[in-house]
């Protein structure tokens, strides 16, 4: 990855490393806007030339395994700024999440007769996260269908299974 990002021109590190996780944390929304579209010109740029390389390629080389080694550096830089791309992303819907909770907020207060605010109203405090992503799990539910239709899930299963073991 390091010998990669070595390879990459002075304006596409520039780029890459406007998606540290420091710089994306002060940025506004516009401002996520304004560098997710920049990273994903980039990494379309990429992956068109890489496809397109690749297809003139094939010709030549008589396949497509054979024309690929010859074309692998538009591929991993199409990767680059895939990963880039998709960190911007996360802190763009992050911000995105946080504008409209506050749109929201600042919607049901205009709504409130009187306009004056309850006591203790307003944005809850976010907590604190230890990693980047939490782990997101389905609600367990106590919905008789869903448990059926789980318990028919793993009896498929089960048949299938048991009918390889007979082969």
């Amino acid at each position: 990855m390091k010998a990669l990002l070595n390879s990459l021109n002075e304006d596409e590190k520039a780029l890459v490393r406007e998606t540290g996780s420091g710089e994306l944390a002060g940025m506004e929304e516009d401002g996520l806007v304004d560098l997710h579209t920049r990273i994903r010109r980039a990494r379309n740029k990429y992956s068109k030339l890489y496809r397109r390389t690749a297809s003139e390629r094939v010709e030549e080389y008589g396949g497509r395994g054979k024309a690929r080694p010859k074309n692998v550096r538009n591929a991993q830089k199409a990767e680059v700024f895939e990963d880039a791309l998709a960190r911007v992303s996360w802190y763009l819907a992050r911000a995105a999440r946080r504008s409209a909770s506050e749109l929201k907020a600042e919607r049901i207060e205009a709504a409130r007769p009187g306009g004056t605010a309850a006591p203790g109203a307003g944005l809850p405090e976010a907590a604190p996260r230890t990693s980047q992503t939490t782990a997101r799990r389905r609600p367990t539910s106590a919905d008789p269908a869903l448990r059926r239709r789980h318990a028919a899930t793993r009896a498929k299963g089960a048949r299938r299974q048991a009918r390889r073991d007979s082969r």
